[in-house]
């Protein structure tokens, strides 16, 4: 009975997607049967259950239910500045991540005010304030938002080699799903690594443990029903902060983050930059790039709302 259904996943191909071929990993999510058959061997037999039957029926389902979400119009915008208060986030060498995060989100949402009149825009945190992870998804699921666009800023560990962290920089914008590299594992990791500074987080979280691999599959599939619409803007993201921002892009990536896995609504996790490199470091500091980063999410974001208008 597994491998008939791990077969039947393996032969699905979403090809009422148009972005099937540059973004092959709404089919590996749900149907990379070998990635997923390999790390289920490690979980209890309950999430196997659970896990496989959605994988299984989620292909069959028809394209409206799988875009629910994602045919809204875009109405309401939650922005969710990363971490705050206690938690300052990643460092450079003289840097807070979690104040880069908040100038970037507030400028972004001024333009979004300014020029798309019929958005209501949201921000989780407006302040240097701590808020626990659970409640910034809420937040934006309370609220109906219909796009959730979370502003981090990157870094690599402390003890890499300074030649390494002088090469490295560049934006990434992650959407829900399974990482597929080590080095998507080490974000997801360091950022949902903010739950241990939350009180009675086992509960809440449900025994999620960010250093395990096998605490990421029962998540992954949580987002599939608007995992083409975040792909969609994450790619308007990263061709934005490329050719009109001037930033170096690397892409649009998948990691399993607690943030965007609660959430209901398209989502995006953007990493503005890397602080452990000095040039960039200084440029994340300069107003002019943080306008021209919000400016390049902005106008991703408005091509997008365009796009998802003309459906509706």
């Amino acid at each position: 009975m597994k491998r008939s259904i791990l077969n039947a996943m393996a032969d699905w191909r979403p090809g009422c997607l148009s972005f099937s071929e540059n973004f092959t990993i709404l089919r590996k999510v749900i149907a990379n049967t070998l990635h997923i058959a390999k790390a289920l061997n490690h979980i209890r037999v309950r999430a196997f259950t659970a896990i496989t039957l959605l994988g299984f029926w989620l292909p069959f389902l028809p394209t409206s239910a799988l875009a629910q979400s994602s045919g809204n119009k875009v109405d309401v915008i939650v922005i969710d500045p990363g971490h705050g208060g206690k938690d300052p986030g990643t460092r450079g060498a003289y840097t807070k991540e979690k104040d880069i995060a908040l100038k970037v989100s507030l400028k972004l949402g001024a333009l979004i005010e300014t020029h798309l009149k019929d958005v209501k825009v949201l921000y989780t945190r407006k302040t240097d304030v701590f808020i626990d992870l659970d409640k910034r998804a809420k937040f934006a699921n309370d609220n109906h938002a219909d796009v959730f666009i979370v502003v981090h800023v990157n870094s690599l560990p402390e003890d890499t080699p300074e030649a390494r962290k002088q090469a490295i920089m560049g934006t990434e914008t992650y959407v829900m799903g399974l990482h597929k590299s080590d080095a998507n594992f080490e974000v997801a990791k360091r950022e949902n690594s903010v739950i241990f500074m939350e009180e009675n987080y086992e509960d809440k979280y449900e025994g999620f443990d960010p250093n395990s691999p096998e605490s990421y599959i029962a998540i992954s599939l949580s987002q599939s029903a608007n995992l083409e619409s975040s792909l969609l803007l994450a790619s308007k993201i990263e061709a934005q902060m490329k050719t009109k921002a001037g930033r170096k892009s690397k892409g649009v990536k998948q990691a399993g983050f607690q943030v965007l896995w609660q959430t209901t609504m398209p989502g995006v996790y953007c990493e503005i930059g890397y602080l452990s490199n000095t040039r960039e470091e200084k440029e994340l500091n300069d107003a002019k790039v943080q306008d021209y980063i919000a400016s390049a999410i902005y106008r991703a974001l408005k091509e997008y709302k365009t796009q998802m208008d003309l459906i509706n």
